[in-house]
């Protein structure tokens, strides 16, 4: 499938009534498993990218390439809508143009650029800052000119609500939207008063990272303008705390035999589309893909 329908579906899903939740997805298998078990729209963080590509923290020391590299795995494993963390752009105002290049070439639906200061300077550790507005401004002037395909969807984000409060968060949205994002993007929102100040001073959908648990109700949330909501990413921590205990057990003794939680030979034949790949060595090969440990 090419990339504009991907972005087609993402943006007909914003355009709507309703809010989803994405899959959070880290490499091709988990973007499979999110799209076969029905996820319209999967996300891939910053975070997870870090920690997933480098085993590092989210500190920002994943660059552009390896995160963009990522991204193009994950979009060309199958048909799921992907919306991406591009954090602050990998710099100023020109990395993020070059970033939206990238990230558009790789394949993505929808991505963010945020008005953190990032990485962090030197005496600003344990705290976080927000750059001027009229520099997030020129960022996201910069994606909106770095997008080649128009049905790609840029929003601006933003963690203001939890570090200035909301009367900054809401000058900081609406001079991002006044400028042609397509959605914004709120980190650090936690109940329905912050929320509604938000959706009271823009027109353009919300997305919303890490709501609190009393924004977890996605009528109340759709009724806002929210049309993603992150839950989290508990599939990459769940993937490493399960290798981790698979490897622990095999190193204490335990026979493979033994080891229960592994995944079922049908669902990776499935998930590595086998029977596709067979199907290629019959037509192209004459033969078959011979079964292999």
């Amino acid at each position: 499938m090419h990339w504009a329908d991907r972005r087609e579906r993402f943006r007909a899903l914003i355009e709507g009534e309703r809010c989803v939740h994405p899959g959070s997805v880290f490499d091709p298998i988990s973007a499979r498993i999110a799209e076969e078990l029905g996820f319209e729209v999967g996300m891939f963080a910053g975070s997870v990218a870090s920690q997933a590509v480098l085993g590092s923290p989210d500190l920002i020391v994943l660059s552009l390439s390896e995160f963009a590299e990522q991204a193009y795995r994950i979009c060309r494993a199958g048909n799921l809508s992907l919306l991406v963390d591009a954090d602050h752009g990998y710099g100023n105002a020109l990395n993020v143009r070059r970033t939206v290049e990238e990230l558009e070439t790789a394949g993505v639906a929808a991505l963010t650029i945020e008005d953190t200061e990032l990485p962090q300077s030197y005496g600003t550790v344990g705290g976080t800052r927000l750059i001027p507005i009229e520099e997030g401004v020129g960022k996201m002037k910069a994606a909106l000119d770095g997008r080649q395909d128009p049905s790609l969807v840029v929003a601006g984000r933003t963690s203001a609500m939890g570090i200035t409060g909301p009367e900054d968060t809401v000058a900081r949205i609406k001079a991002y939207e006044a400028v042609g994002v397509d959605a914004v993007f709120l980190s650090g929102v936690t109940n329905t008063e912050q929320l509604a100040a938000v959706s009271d001073a823009v027109n353009i959908p919300i997305f919303l990272g890490g709501a609190a648990s009393a924004l977890d109700d996605l009528d109340s949330l759709s009724a806002a303008g929210v049309r993603i909501c992150l839950q989290g990413h508990q599939p990459f921590q769940a993937a490493v705390k399960a290798t981790y205990d698979t490897l622990k057990a095999l190193r204490d003794g335990t026979p493979p035999s033994e080891i229960d939680t592994i995944a079922p030979k049908d669902m990776m034949k499935r998930l590595t589309r086998e029977d596709d790949h067979r199907q290629w060595m019959q037509d192209w090969l004459g033969g078959e893909l011979a079964e292999r440990d």
